[in-house]
């Protein structure tokens, strides 16, 4: 089958072409026709599949000739970085077209999102988050809406993303073309999503979620302390080249972050503490070869692609199977082949297990000959909660002090300047306005004496004129 045969319009044909694709994938071939007839979808397919234009083709063919200037499709994924990529490929799909979209997500100004809100571009993609903070104000309209997509729709459905979904619905048409998307649709998720859809087309429904087919799956035991070195020793002997690891923790991302870059290796890192700017640096750092690791929580783990990406690790075994099939996901995209290897310590041998029933395979073992897995680091890989707790209050506690140091010097300074303004204020010693010394008052009779006391003056002696007479006559 051929992109031809679901009779697309020239130049939308002309864009499938420039982006090099051959051939529909399965999921392709299932989900356009009947999304460009018009009908809800439910479509559960593997990571790297081709999800992405199985949305994006039925929508640019149902726009290309409508008039422009109102929002007709909106698109919403759960991640920024999954926004930014539909949006670039639906601009390379699109590019011979008339047919126009833009990104909503935070982390970012939000002036030129205004602008396309009161463009009216034909597509929005956009997460739930962002896009409720334009839906508040009245330049953002989307009573005009006919197609709606939720990508990942498990995630974006499950008890932390339905809020910001029921609102963000309550602002578009009841009529309207729903399609889901994800690469996992757990049964308490696809009972939820079916409340949404309208007879839909379920495509794949009866498949076991699972992780690509040219995905070679091998796992590592090694303790919870050695982890970093044997990552580092893989990369140092090219038996990893171009690779996403995944952690568990920002702070465990940070930590292997730090010590890849101590031994010298090119590494970026990505996850929720980093901006948006930051992140976009690291992700086009990566794709475009700059850095050779890049270091990640499961931010990355659902939707972005990268071409060619030889190598997966997981640094920590993640809790559950599906966030296991979306990692190993990223590489042998649009069927081509690649590694994922997993580090597995004896405390996370209860989450393999569960991978392992998931996928309905027992993930083979493997050893680095000549490592030496009885080594005792030299440095301490992670600190240990309590330890960071204590730290971030000791740090608070001294920003505390120094701010109130600070006020005090402040309070201290707006003291003294007041004193010496009322200094400055103070008249000067002179005469008042009878004509007395300002010092005068001090001798003023007390109230109610009846008589006033003489100004004390000091007379000279042996002077002429008031010269008082001595005692026996003689001046």
């Amino acid at each position: 089958m051929s992109f031809s045969s679901f009779e697309l319009h020239p130049s939308l044909l002309r864009g499938v072409q420039s982006m090099g694709f051959a051939a529909p994938t399965p999921i392709q071939q299932q989900s356009v026709p009947p999304a460009i007839a018009g009908r809800d979808l439910l479509a559960c397919a593997m990571t790297g599949s081709g999800k992405t234009a199985a949305f994006l083709l039925p929508i640019v063919q149902r726009l290309i000739d409508r008039p422009r200037g109102t929002t007709r499709a909106l698109i919403l994924t759960p991640t920024r970085e999954l926004a930014a990529q539909i949006e670039e490929h639906l601009r390379a799909l699109a590019a011979h077209t008339k047919v126009t979209g833009a990104a909503v997500f935070g982390g970012v100004g939000m002036g030129p999102q205004e602008a396309a809100f009161r463009r009216g571009v034909d597509i929005l993609v956009a997460t739930p988050g962002r896009l409720l903070d334009h839906l508040r104000m009245p330049y953002a309209r989307l009573d005009g809406i006919e197609m709606l997509v939720l990508d990942e729709a498990d995630r974006m459905l499950d008890m932390g993303f339905l809020p910001d979904i029921k609102r963000v619905l309550a602002h578009l048409p009841a009529k309207k073309q729903t399609m889901l998307f994800s690469a996992t649709m757990p049964e308490p998720i696809a009972r939820l999503s079916r409340d949404l859809l309208h007879d839909p087309v379920a495509i794949n429904q009866e498949r076991k979620a699972a992780p690509a087919t040219g995905v070679e799956q091998m796992l590592y035991p090694v303790s919870e302390a050695l982890k970093a070195q044997l990552f580092l020793e893989l990369i140092r002997r090219g038996e990893v080249k171009d690779v996403i690891v995944f952690t568990r923790t920002k702070h465990r991302s940070n930590r292997l972050f730090e010590f890849l870059t101590r031994h010298g290796v090119s590494c970026e890192r990505i996850h929720g503490n980093r901006s948006q700017a930051q992140r976009t640096q690291a992700l086009d750092g990566f794709k475009n070869g700059r850095v050779q690791v890049l270091v990640a929580t499961d931010i990355v783990a659902r939707g972005i692609d990268v071409e060619e990406l030889s190598h997966v690790v997981n640094f920590d075994v993640p809790h559950l199977p599906e966030d296991y099939i979306h990692r190993v996901g990223r590489t042998a995209r649009a069927e081509a082949t690649g590694d994922a290897i997993t580090f597995v310590s004896p405390e996370e041998e209860n989450d393999l297990r569960a991978i392992e029933r998931a996928i309905g395979k027992r993930i083979a073992r493997r050893t680095l000959t000549g490592f030496d897995y009885q080594a005792r680091p030299t440095e301490r890989f992670e600190i240990p909660i309590a330890e960071r707790i204590a730290d971030i209050r000791k740090r608070k506690a001294e920003e505390r002090q120094r701010a109130r140091e600070k006020a005090e010097r402040k309070a201290q300074r707006a003291t003294d300047e007041e004193a010496r303004r009322a200094e400055k204020a103070q008249p000067r010693g002179g005469r008042g306005q009878n004509g007395a010394s300002s010092g005068a008052s001090a001798y003023a009779a007390p109230s109610g004496s009846g008589a006033a006391l003489a100004t004390p003056r000091r007379r000279r002696r042996g002077g002429r004129g008031g010269q008082r007479p001595n005692g026996n006559g003689n001046s």
